[in-house]
């Protein structure tokens, strides 16, 4: 007998809901969404979009007649390798799903439907493009009816947005706070003066808060009234939206993290040296799925995506993720994501019940994690002892490749040119040790020209 969970974040539409069902996700549709459905097959909306690569594609599980239908419908989406949130994405990211969403309501209105839900959280990454994951999304499109997800897409996507284009790219971390998109209210304050001269921005952000004030006092049925709108306006507004979206942008700034590559202190040789253990690493490993914690611009996580490896790609600043997911997206590379994430802070549970919304722990363990040029900044950038790392990783991954910088490289110099040095455990023989306790040491290389080593180790079953 199968057991069938119902996926706690999938509650809150009538229409249906995602279970799993083994190592299996399917969704359910409820009599409740069945005439959407309809729609959106009849209409060839759906056939469009999963063509065009916009909607995830479904196998329907069930068999029914549109004349005499079951009492439930059941369809198998093509699985997401990775979940990942909009408050982990880089600016560009959420910028792409932000035209994705716009483009799926324009397609809708052109077949008689229209976006019932503009959560950032249904667009996902596959084969490195966002993909609109929920099936039940659309409804039919009544005439004169205003577009309901108006609101949502502007706290979603144009909010955030605007924020990290006008005021700082780490506002983006909001959407950690506020799960159903940044408030227009909040966003309205935080903007400069400045950002009220743009035609777009003050009439989807400014002048839609101070709507939103003004029609909390009216009567429900008089509000209703005033927010009638027909389809060509609908239209015009999403045109309008697309283009306020296309003229938002940001630049990495030159920080530490982004220049990287370029100061540090690896040789030539060093680094193909390294190149070539990681590589090799790898290989041994027979991994599916990959983690690089701190991988800057990818250049690492790129052997694995490479060797066709599922591989996420973090890193804490969002400008080397941006500059690496560009460069993900112009070269079109199908396995490889990146994301923003504090690995000292990292995505925690959030939402109703805290199910909503899954830590990173959660969304793992990887085949293999990673640590490249890490450890360092870990045990004392952030005083995190060897044991509560080696005991982190080992709930993390399966294989554990690790870079070990002693105190006598150029770079743990840095760090404690600013702190007096108390990590007296920090050594090789502790880092092993250390490890041990969780993993097989499975080979230690010392890396050419330079004072690093690199392991490569296997969780203990």
């Amino acid at each position: 007998m199968t057991n069938k969970a119902r996926l706690p974040a999938s509650f809150r539409d009538p229409a249906g809901f995602l279970y799993r069902e083994g190592s299996e996700i399917f969704r359910q549709i409820n009599p409740a969404g069945y005439d959407d459905y309809y729609a959106g097959i009849n209409s060839g909306l759906y056939e469009k979009l999963i063509d065009g690569g916009w909607l995830v594609s479904h196998e329907e599980i069930s068999s029914y007649s549109q004349d005499s239908p079951p009492e439930k419908i059941i369809i198998k989406p093509e699985r997401i390798p990775f979940i990942s949130y909009p408050y982990e994405w880089s600016f560009s990211q959420l910028k792409d799903a932000a035209r994705l969403t716009l483009k799926l309501q324009k397609s809708a209105l052109e077949a008689g439907l229209s976006l019932k839900d503009c959560s950032a959280y249904n667009i996902q990454f596959l084969r490195g493009r966002p993909v609109l994951v929920d099936t039940l999304s659309f409804e039919r499109y009544r005439e004169g009816e205003p577009w309901t997800a108006y609101r949502q897409f502007c706290q979603h996507f144009l909010a955030p947005l605007a924020l990290m284009s006008y005021v700082d790219v780490r506002l983006s971390q909001l959407l950690r706070v506020y799960i159903d998109g940044i408030p227009l209210d909040l966003t309205s304050k935080l903007l400069p003066r400045r950002s009220s001269l743009n035609f777009g921005l003050n009439m989807h952000i400014h002048l839609h808060a101070r709507s939103q004030e003004r029609m909390a006092e009216k009567p429900i049925e008089k509000d209703r009234e005033s927010r009638k709108m027909q389809k060509h306006q609908l239209l015009g507004m999403v045109e309008n939206l697309s283009s306020v979206v296309e003229k938002l942008g940001w630049k990495p700034e030159k920080t530490d993290w982004v220049e990287y590559e370029s100061f540090h202190n690896y040789t030539s040789r060093a680094r193909d040296h390294k190149t070539s253990l990681v590589d090799a690493y790898l290989a041994q490993t027979g991994s599916k799925t990959a983690w690089d914690l701190g991988a800057n611009t990818g250049v690492f996580s790129r052997i694995a995506s490479g060797k066709e490896i599922n591989t996420i790609a973090f890193d804490i600043d969002p400008g080397a993720v941006e500059l690496n997911y560009l460069r993900a997206s112009e070269e079109k590379e199908r396995n490889l994501l990146p994301l923003v994430l504090d690995l000292a802070n990292p995505s925690p549970d959030l939402g109703w019940s805290l199910e909503e919304r899954d830590s990173l722990l959660k969304r793992g363990p990887a085949d293999t994690v990673l640590a490249l040029a890490l450890i360092h900044h870990l045990a004392i950038g952030n005083n995190v002892p060897f044991p509560q790392l080696a005991e982190f990783f080992a709930r993390i991954c399966r294989w554990l490749i690790i870079e070990f910088v002693p105190k006598s490289d150029a770079q743990v110099g840095r760090l404690l040119q600013v702190r007096e040095d108390i990590f007296t455990e920090y050594n090789r023989e502790s880092f092993v040790e250390s490890f041990s306790t969780y993993f097989d040491l499975v080979s230690e290389q010392d890396i050419q020209d330079s004072e690093r080593s690199l392991f490569l180790f296997k969780r203990i079953r």
